[in-house]
């Protein structure tokens, strides 16, 4: 099967003004969806966009992290110093090859663009190994020129090349004969960014991949390829033609629904947008496993036999003491399904708490077929939670961040609480819902611990 990549420009996009925790946000979910490429612009403000660089380069492992460059005077060093530290660097180099292009965004005749190209590869091929030439505007570049270019990059050391239809002025059929026309002679890999503005792009990106062009641009919305969209139609005609992706299909919709909430904030001016009816979920005890894996598909989670099972499981606790709607689903879903293997599970808890005594915890977890049980005295009844179960694990990891919010409303309102525990320099979230905010922690606890446990031990 040929191995499709997917690099997506989501946080490149034009015109938007994503707050810096807006911006990791959307990379961990990115890195989280397992895309091949996560992009950058080109960095503007040195202090702050290359110190987002670094923050993301602490925890996008498997992503590469693709920052562009070409244009600036200093964007090419930015673009190193920002990428010392990512495990998977690269450098883009952007420039545009047709003449209008040339003209007024470098303001530079042909021979100078060269020149240019050669420079900035060579330069950025002294910081990082793995430097992209992107062609910009290709689809309306003189013929010859287009391959004196690409040929330049390469010969500077480029390790790939993409041709961009930035004009999207050639219908699928001519553009995959274009950019299959480039893959032919090209001795490195070649990928292709298309503009939807004609709603073509997915069109011209498909019969690009099938005819051999090996990467992809796409985004969250915006004006290229939409991600979600591509990736649902290699899952479903991969196997037909002969090609896949490493994307989590599984995870997929209820990702890019995650940064399309964030985009939609950072458009709105963090107004929340509600993209659900809320009455398109009703659900209760009686409601059978078939009945809510129809519902979650229904929100866009394709979810495994497993998961189905997990979930169904939580949905029956949860609808034991109310009804669910979509909001205490998607909870549910987040909870349970998609997580590693339990390596611990909570059996029961039993908080004493006052303002006259101090809190206490006695909590029983299952490891395996043992019930260990722990008892301690804490600053308050999370605190003592946490200790008891640390107790039982016989481990101490620096607690990060904890945060507990209400998913629902009314007065049976579901409790989320998100717990960060880092190891090794590394942070680990874990999720619980419950209507009582106490269970919730523990097991948002326990869950973020089973990942450290998983991970140390694979």
């Amino acid at each position: 099967m040929k191995q499709i990549k997917i690099a997506d420009a989501t946080l490149c996009r034009d015109n938007s003004h994503f707050s810096f925790k807006e911006k990791i946000e959307i990379a961990r979910q990115l890195e989280n969806l397992n895309v091949d490429v996560i992009e950058f612009p080109e960095i503007v403000n040195a202090k702050a966009d290359i110190l987002l660089i670094k923050t993301i380069s602490s925890f996008v492992k498997s992503s590469v992290i693709s920052v562009a460059a070409g244009v600036g005077a200093d964007s090419v060093s930015n673009a190193i110093a920002s990428l010392i530290n990512a495990k998977n660097a690269q450098i883009r180099i952007e420039l545009p090859v047709s003449p209008v292009g040339m003209e007024y965004t470098c303001h530079k005749k042909p021979d100078k663009i060269l020149a240019h190209i050669e420079n900035c590869i060579k330069t950025a091929k002294a910081g990082v190994e793995n430097v992209e030439f992107c062609a910009v505007d290709a689809t309306r570049a003189e013929e010859d020129f287009l391959k004196t270019a690409i040929d330049t990059a390469i010969s500077a050391g480029a390790t790939s090349i993409s041709v961009c239809d930035s004009a999207a002025n050639m219908m699928p059929d001519d553009f995959a004969a274009f950019a299959t026309k480039i893959a032919d002679v090209c001795s490195v890999p070649v990928g292709v960014k298309c503009d939807n503005k004609n709603g073509l792009a997915i069109a011209q990106a498909i019969l690009a991949v099938k005819q051999g062009v090996t990467t992809v641009k796409t985004a969250v919305d915006g004006t290229t390829v939409p991600l979600d969209t591509f990736a649902d139609m290699i899952k479903n005609c991969g196997n037909d033609y002969g090609f896949t992706s490493n994307i989590k299909t599984t995870e997929l919709h209820r990702i890019v629904k995650q940064i399309r909430w964030v985009t939609s904030n950072a458009q709105n001016n963090n107004a929340a947008i509600k993209t659900t009816d809320d009455t398109s979920v009703h659900l209760d005890k009686n409601d059978t496993i078939e009945a809510v894996s129809s519902a979650a598909n229904k929100l866009g989670y394709d979810l495994s036999e497993e998961d189905k099972a997990k979930v169904y499981e939580e949905f029956l606790r949860v609808a034991a003491k109310k009804n669910v709607g979509y909001k205490e689903l998607e909870a549910i879903i987040a909870s349970v399904a998609l997580q590693v293997p339990a390596t611990y599970s909570l059996v029961n808890y039993v908080i004493n708490t006052g303002n006259i005594i101090p809190a206490s915890a006695q909590i029983t977890i299952k490891q395996g077929d043992e019930q260990i049980q722990g008892i301690c005295i804490g600053d308050g009844p999370i605190d003592a939670a946490f200790l008891a179960v640390e107790q039982i694990i016989g481990h101490h990891y620096e607690l990060d961040d904890f945060q507990i919010q209400s998913v629902t409303e009314g007065k049976e309102a579901m409790g989320s609480a998100l717990v960060k525990l880092r190891s090794g320099g590394k942070l680990y979230s874990g999720n619980g819902i419950s209507t009582d905010i106490i269970s919730a922690s523990i097991r948002a606890y326990i869950n973020a611990v089973n990942k450290i446990v998983y991970e140390e031990a694979n």
